[in-house]
């Protein structure tokens, strides 16, 4: 728990001026430079000063060490290079920095690692992994490791291409994986895949489905394997459980020579109480804010950052910029937003402090999370920063300069909520809740959205995918089919999560693989065949990714057919010959001659049906060309009759006259 202001005498230090900076010790990474700059907050690369670098002094091997802890009596180094002996390797302090620093010699890459700090205060003592650390011992041990991150990379060719894939008019199907229980062995204790071991296999799936970028939950170290992550203490550090940092960069290199992003989930809005963490971690609040009310989250029991603190924002820039400069990293999706951005977020009345206009925005939150934006940018504008924001805060994926928050893009957890509310309906009454449906294009280009399917609903007592579609098994799987047709065709960029394109009964269970063997029936191999050709359709159309983000490139045929419960809608792309009809058919009735408006007369070839056989459908659909008559219908010149099959997606291109 955090302990109450109070409780702890507060010590104050002088502001360091350039002027007062000491002179350099004899061995040191620090510069008067990276001194200033960290203490105001502007420092992004950390991680080449702070933490274990081995070194090699005039011929003498060595490690040099470097943490922060301003409010210590005493730091030393402690290991099983000295026994862990407290006090054979004291640190010195560098001036009025808040840095203790010093050389080790003998000691070298592997070695185990704390830091054994005396407070200034109460006399409190305590033993901390190093906030820096790019290694750490497997848990439940919590030592760090003395490493380097010296890796030969072999994806030059993507690199230099890597802003044609991830700008906001390239196809983004994002296939969301927890590298813990994707697959396991299960004649080797049933334990994880390495880095290693998933590198190849998980390379050759996702490009076999079609995926373009993988985004791992939090690979950043964590104490508890049940928080997936999101309880990081870590923040340099790749979870030790599949190997070491070089194995976690061959995972990347593997996935980038296949033509494959990577987006890694990272925690800036909380990391947890243990104690060989950042929390209380020189007998003072250094990391989190001293209020209880502001530096401790109520759900999850733990510590919030304080975001107003200069070095807190050096530290967690560092950390994001880390992942983007030494693992090649395509883009971060920023966890929990919306719990930064309100102070009173899961507060009751009086559980909260108002900010000093009297509002519920977290000033310093917002401030540091524009200032992680453009550092972002500014270094690799060939990334993307994804917000998993709920809320409807606006501008969340707008830049900086007009008082956006500056992200590349936003998750869509409005159309996630209100499509799975809808499509887990039983069918007969979902013609009176035909707004869900069609609600999101009131607002569908205010932000870039993601439309995301995550692991977050898969999880708790929500069941999988498959179990929340209404009917009997057929009627099941047609409704996956069709949900996740109907995603594919909506505009905004797609993540899937693990399993759901298996169709896996089971919700996702940390502790277990998926359950790869339903392949083996029939139905599951045709949902997974739908995945695939769906990835193909949306990878191969500009119709359906190129204005994913503009107005331009949508336009409703007919929004309005409740009583059917069906959508009809045309995506189009920069040029005039990419134009797709979409039509939805959410009841298990089949409409012959279903009349529909189209843009353009001439042919229209059916390019994709969920209720074709190969996916297990009915077969149903247009298999011949359809012709689009000089017949004016939904308020469009022309009009086409097709056959629409049941609880399914059918998707037409324009072919223009036939010849």
């Amino acid at each position: 728990m955090i302990k109450k202001k109070e409780d702890i005498q507060s010590g104050s230090r002088p502001e360091l001026s350039r002027r007062e900076l000491p002179e350099a010790p004899e061995i040191t990474l620090l510069t008067e430079d990276d001194l200033y700059f960290f203490n105001e907050g502007t420092h992004v690369r950390l991680y080449e000063k702070l933490g274990a670098h081995p070194l090699i002094i005039n011929e003498q091997k060595g490690t040099y060490f470097a943490v922060w802890a301003p409010n210590a009596r005493q730091v030393s180094v402690t290991g099983n290079f000295n026994d862990w002996d407290r006090a054979r390797h004291p640190l010195q302090p560098r001036g009025q920095s808040g840095i203790w620093e010093g050389f080790i010699p003998g000691v070298g890459k592997g070695a185990l690692y704390k830091y054994h700090i005396i407070s200034r205060y109460r006399g409190y003592e305590v033993d901390k992994a190093d906030p820096v650390a790019i290694y750490q011992e497997t848990p439940p041990n919590t030592a760090s490791i003395v490493w380097d991150i010296e890796y030969t990379w072999g994806d030059q060719a993507w690199m230099e291409k890597r802003h044609v894939h991830n700008r906001l008019g390239a196809p983004i199907a994002i296939y969301e994986i927890h590298p813990g229980s994707w697959k396991r062995l299960p004649g080797e204790g049933y334990r994880s895949l390495s880095y290693r071991e998933l590198a190849e296999q998980l390379a050759e799936y996702i490009q076999q489905m079609g995926f373009t970028h993988v985004e791992f939950l939090p690979v950043m170290e964590h104490p508890f394997f049940g928080s997936w992550g999101y309880q990081t203490t870590g923040y340099f550090a790749p979870t030790s459980r599949y190997g070491s940092p070089q194995d976690f960069m061959h995972l990347i290199d593997c996935l980038h020579r296949h033509g494959i992003g990577v987006i890694l989930d990272w925690v800036p809005s909380h990391f947890p109480t243990d104690e060989h963490g950042p929390g209380f971690f020189d007998g003072t609040h250094l990391y989190e804010h001293a209020d209880a009310k502001k530096g401790f989250h109520p759900d999850w029991k733990s510590y919030i950052f304080n975001y107003g603190r200069a070095e807190v924002q050096s530290f967690l820039l560092s950390s994001a910029l880390f992942w983007l400069d030494k693992y090649h990293a395509d883009g971060l999706r920023v966890d929990a937003v919306a719990s930064m951005l309100y102070l009173d977020y899961s507060r009751k009345e009086g559980e909260w402090i108002p900010n000093k206009y009297g509002g519920r925005e977290n000033l310093e939150a917002i401030a540091f999370l524009r200032k992680f934006n453009d550092e972002v940018y500014k270094s690799y504008p060939d990334v993307q920063t994804i917000a998993e924001e709920s809320t409807a805060w606006p501008l969340v994926s707008r830049p900086t300069y007009v008082g956006g928050l500056g992200f590349g893009m936003k998750w869509d957890m409005g159309w996630m909520h209100d499509t799975l509310q809808f499509i887990s309906r039983d069918p007969i009454y979902r013609k009176y809740h035909h707004n869900d449906l069609v609600f999101r294009m009131l607002y569908a280009f205010n932000e870039s959205f993601v439309l995301s399917l995550s692991h977050d609903e898969v999880v708790y007592g929500k069941g999988s995918l498959i179990g929340k579609m209404p009917g009997d098994d057929w009627q099941k799987f047609a409704n996956l089919r069709l949900l996740l047709g109907y995603m594919y065709s909506q505009p905004g960029k797609k993540l899937l999560f693990m399993g759901a394109e298996l169709g896996q009964w089971r919700e996702w269970n940390h502790d277990e693989s998926l359950d790869w063997y339903v392949l083996q029936y029939q139905r599951h191999a045709e949902i997974q065949k739908w995945v695939k050709d769906l990835n193909q359709l949306y990878r191969s159309e500009p119709a359906l990714y190129e204005l994913d983000c503009d107005q331009a490139g949508f336009e409703w045929v007919d929004a309005n057919d409740a009583l059917q419960s069906v959508i009809s809608f045309v995506r189009k792309g920069s040029s005039t010959d990419d134009i797709l009809l979409v039509i939805c058919n959410f009841t298990p009735a089949t409409y012959l001659k279903y009349k529909v408006g189209a843009p353009r007369g001439g042919y229209w070839k059916e390019l994709l049906n969920s209720d074709d056989e190969e996916y297990g459908g009915s077969g149903q659909g247009n298999l011949e060309e359809t012709m689009a008559h000089k017949i004016p219908w939904h308020g469009r010149p022309y009009s086409m009759e097709i056959t629409l099959p049941p609880l399914a997606v059918v998707c037409f291109k324009s072919g223009g006259p036939k010849t």
